[in-house]
């Protein structure tokens, strides 16, 4: 059984800052990608951000370098920055470990 905690989000201003953070548990490998991705009623889930065992990041393209996502040594956290927000960066985020996904967050952002 795989657990993703989700933690942080709420509601900002457009150009504030928020940050959101995972914690897996469970049968896990240390090798195994994670990150995030987010979605808004009547659309598809998107990618927002993943990172590999080894550092190596993708983001989603709408980022344009406002998001980072960082993650433990211990691999099993991940931790996404979102700087320069947007009205349209609303959505529900979910975290991604292996196939399994968390409850989701929500993530508000007023103009």
């Amino acid at each position: 059984q795989v657990r993703l905690e989700e933690s942080g989000g709420g509601s900002v201003q457009a150009g504030e800052s928020l940050s959101l953070s995972c914690h897996a548990s469970g049968s896990l490998s240390s090798a195994e990608t994670m990150g995030w991705y987010r979605q808004t009623p009547g659309n598809e889930r998107e990618l927002v951000a993943l990172i590999t065992n080894y550092g190596y990041t993708n983001y989603g393209r709408f980022v344009r370098g406002r998001f980072s996502i960082t993650r433990a040594s211990d691999h099993m956290s991940v931790h996404l920055q979102m700087n320069s927000l947007k009205p349209e960066d609303t959505a529900v985020y979910y975290c991604y470990r292996a196939g399994f996904w968390g409850q989701g967050i929500q993530v508000t952002v007023s103009s």
